[in-house]
């Protein structure tokens, strides 16, 4: 976003402010990855005015932090994160919680390894994003170098090709610092965020823990809502009742509306790191059941669900991936349906997993190594892992995976889409308060329940009413309560669909 356009865009949103009384929002939530030394925590801390890197092993944080600050007149949360695997944990069990991610790079050191991974991450969630150039307080630094090893990873800044804001900070003078935050205010005006005190709450896991003295401590960001003293409170794999909760500034409060980062205490068990927090019970999406073996890459691709061929690339030395990512760039050019998402030497990691997991890639391995807590990861997340050790045989079984593919293209069929606006406990069961946003939904169609754009569960309907009545079928714009054949884990906010068998294109 060029200086000019941000001007413009600026005088719209005052515009649009003076046309209405009052615009509802919330505070954006601001996530800080980069490389482990470029100075992420130090940024926060010049903007926090403490002195939390100072405490830290090293100077590098060692846990997840969230905290607020005040910035003419607005609050901004932010997330400091020892690195991105976090950051796509959050992802890929659901709990998206970043609004704006700011990409921190040393301008001594340019891109580096887990500049290239933050990249990655970044994109996969689908965030925007503003560049922060760092440490340009140092002698000699160039920071058209930095912009133009960042065009070469993909991400175009002002003046070369593309409209990715880049600012230039020192984290140690304070110079730059008021320009980043201006920025991070503007992709909040432009993201419109809205935030409703009044919903039902539900918010994300940014930090778990055991504390020797208050037990189980989690920190986490509100998305939705309002966390107060006293509510019961549920994630995937731990529940319990609010005991405390404390602000981002070490104090007591008795309430956390949308955005507020805050520590909550009375959890039983330390919940996982990602892990969608609520104050209502649900039903885990996926009951735990013995795993069978992974399947090979054509049966994952023999599926209707499938659209294309996400990868993961790692070698053992840049020669290895240089030759394997030049064959599959002309493999790509016959099937349109591959994309390689992420590509590094190295052993596969447990940020690879998670990565792999956000965005529903395979991992390909060549002459690289895994460990046993990676592969228990991969089993846990869903992740389809691929170890070779001949290029050829890499190639064959893409190839054979694209055929599969082509084959088992289909297409869904969908009558109609409803919204799930309330939740209701009855003696015959949960009802789900429903309204049509498009389409038809009938008693006789096969409902696919959505939450953040992932299915979460389906189910044939065994009641249907408007009102009182019994009813078979609700068209666009009407109202209707249903009761499902199956215990399906729906809530306040989910979509459901009518689908109908596939068919092949």
């Amino acid at each position: 976003m060029s200086r000019f356009m941000v001007r413009e865009t600026r005088a719209k949103l005052e515009n649009k402010q003076s046309t209405k009384q009052e615009i509802p929002g919330r505070p954006p939530v601001v996530t800080v990855l980069g490389h482990v030394d470029h100075g992420k925590t130090t940024l926060l801390d010049y903007i926090r005015k403490s002195r939390v890197a100072e405490k830290e092993a090293g100077g590098i944080t060692q846990h997840i932090s969230s905290y607020q600050i005040g910035y003419q007149g607005r609050k901004i949360t932010f997330i400091d994160t020892p690195g991105h695997e976090a950051f796509s944990a959050m992802r890929a069990r659901g709990g998206k919680v970043s609004d704006i991610a700011v990409l921190v790079v040393a301008a001594d050191d340019g891109v580096m390894p887990q500049t290239r991974e933050s990249i990655a991450h970044i994109k996969a969630a689908g965030v925007p994003f503003i560049v922060a150039i760092n440490k340009i307080d140092l002698p000699g630094v160039n920071i058209e170098k930095v912009k133009k090893q960042l065009a070469g990873e993909g991400v175009l800044v002002e003046g070369y090709g593309g409209d990715v804001v880049a600012v230039a900070v020192s984290a140690k003078t304070g110079q730059g610092i008021s320009d980043l935050l201006e920025m991070i205010c503007l992709l909040a005006d432009l993201a419109e965020l809205k935030g409703e005190k009044d919903k039902n709450f539900s918010g994300v896991v940014v930090e778990g823990r055991l504390d020797k003295a208050r037990g189980p401590v989690a920190t986490l960001v509100v998305k939705e809502g309002t966390l107060r003293v006293g509510d019961p409170i549920f994630t995937s794999s731990a529940s319990g009742k609010v005991r405390s909760l404390i602000s981002s500034d070490g104090k007591l409060i008795r309430d956390a509306p949308p955005s507020t980062p805050v520590e909550v205490l009375g959890f039983t068990l330390v919940p996982k790191v990602g892990e969608v927090a609520r104050n209502i019970s649900l039903e885990p999406i996926q009951q735990k059941e013995e795993k069978p073996l992974r399947p090979s890459l054509q049966e994952k691709l023999a599926k209707p669900t499938e659209s294309e061929i996400r990868l993961i690339l790692k070698a053992d030395v840049n020669g290895s991936l240089e030759a394997i990512t030049g064959c599959l760039e002309r493999l790509k050019q016959d099937a349109k349906e591959m994309k390689v998402y992420y590509e590094a030497t190295g052993d596969i990691t447990e940020g690879d997993v998670l990565l792999a997991a956000a965005t529903g890639s395979l991992i390909i391995g060549f002459n690289v190594g895994i460990s046993t807590a990676v592969e228990k990861l991969a089993d846990e997340e869903g992740v389809l892992i691929r170890k070779y050790e001949l290029i050829y045989e890499l190639l064959e079984e893409l190839k054979e995976g694209l055929e599969a593919l082509k084959e088992s293209r289909v297409e869904e069929k969908i009558y109609g889409e409803a919204e799930v606006v309330e939740v209701f406990k009855t003696k015959v069961g949960k009802v789900a308060g429903c309204r049509v946003s498009n389409g038809r939904i009938s008693k006789s169609d096969t409902i696919a329940l959505k939450r953040d754009g992932k299915k979460i569960g389906e189910s044939r309907i065994v009641s249907m009413k408007h009102r009182e009545t019994d009813i078979n079928q609700a068209n666009d714009g009407e109202e209707f309560g249903v009761v499902f054949e199956k215990d399906v884990p729906f809530a306040k906010g989910d979509t459901m669909a009518a689908i109908g068998p596939p068919v092949t294109k």
